[in-house]
């Protein structure tokens, strides 16, 4: 039978919907999917065999640089977490927990900061750009980050999140008004937040690149299916890269060790206090967790 290569831009109901050079192909996944106790994702790439001339079977998945369990989509290029200056007010853990995470899972974070004509936004952006991210002041109303926003997108496929209320929907607007729409609607027919967690869709961008519309990304879904033992965490957190290696003792926590190289850059500022007490809460939970439980998860 023909094949043809091309990518799972949607999800639903046991049916995989395929965009290829020349059309979209509904399909579903061959049983040796199932065998190896895989699934496939919105953002994979694979091979499908034709049945019919819109039709097909998914027969093999490319290998993943990279992919979440919850929302289910894989080969992400970045995740722009967009944080409010006020109303609502930040909350710089959720961040940083959703960062980690990222980073965990190879996925280039970007910062956007939004309502920064209601409130200065520099704390922020001096924060988060010190640490080594991009982060991107943005104001919907005026236009202002709009076309940096466009350009980081413009490549790959990208995600949002972000707390209700922070002007993610604002944001997707200016950027594109048919990728507003187009997720309006898919919320409206779906009915969000009962039983449409597992559908995750991507929309192609009038000026390049994909756009994940990711029902139930929020920091307690990602934090629950997407787990980071405590050797790993140090690896999370980039600016402490530089010192990590010159700590006193091998197996340093970073937290009250003598001799450790995080805490004195940290003394000198040249560590942001709140990032590093975000490390140390992460630090305290992860410490509960058993090795077990990361691979039955991480799968």
């Amino acid at each position: 039978m023909e094949e043809t290569k091309g990518l799972i831009v949607k999800a639903l109901g046991g049916f995989y919907y395929v965009k290829t050079p020349h059309s979209l192909l509904e399909c579903r996944a061959r049983g040796v999917f199932r065998k190896k106790d895989m699934t496939p994702y919105v953002g994979d790439n694979v091979t499908v065999e034709l049945t019919d001339r819109d039709k097909g079977y998914v027969i093999d998945i490319d290998e993943r640089k990279n992919y979440l369990i919850r929302p289910p989509v894989a080969n992400l290029d970045r995740i722009l977490m967009v944080v409010s200056t006020t109303e609502p007010a930040p909350n710089f853990f959720v961040l940083d927990r959703l960062i980690a995470i990222s980073e965990y899972k190879n996925i280039e974070p970007v910062i956007i900061v939004t309502k920064t004509d209601l409130q200065d936004g520099s704390h922020i952006k001096n924060t988060y750009e010190k640490a080594g991210f991009k982060v991107i002041e943005v104001c919907s109303q005026t236009g202002k980050g709009v076309e940096q926003v466009k350009e980081i997108i413009s490549t790959g496929i990208s995600a949002f999140c972000g707390n209700t209320g922070v002007g993610k929907s604002s944001l997707l607007n200016a950027v594109d008004k048919n990728l507003t729409l187009a997720t309006a609607e898919i919320s409206k027919k779906l009915g969000r937040g009962r039983h449409t967690t597992r559908h995750v869709e991507l929309f192609e961008l009038s000026g390049g690149g994909y756009i994940a519309d990711t029902p139930g990304f929020s920091a307690v879904e990602t934090d629950r299916f997407e787990t980071i033992l405590k050797e790993d965490l140090q690896y999370c957190f980039r600016e402490f890269a530089p010192y990590i290696s010159d700590c006193k003792f091998t197996g340093c926590s970073h937290r009250t060790e003598k001799g450790c190289k995080v805490l004195e850059a940290l003394e000198k500022e040249e560590i942001v206090k709140s990032r590093h007490e975000s490390y140390v809460q992460m630090y305290e939970k992860a410490k509960e967790i058993k090795e077990w439980e990361i691979k039955s998860k991480n799968v």
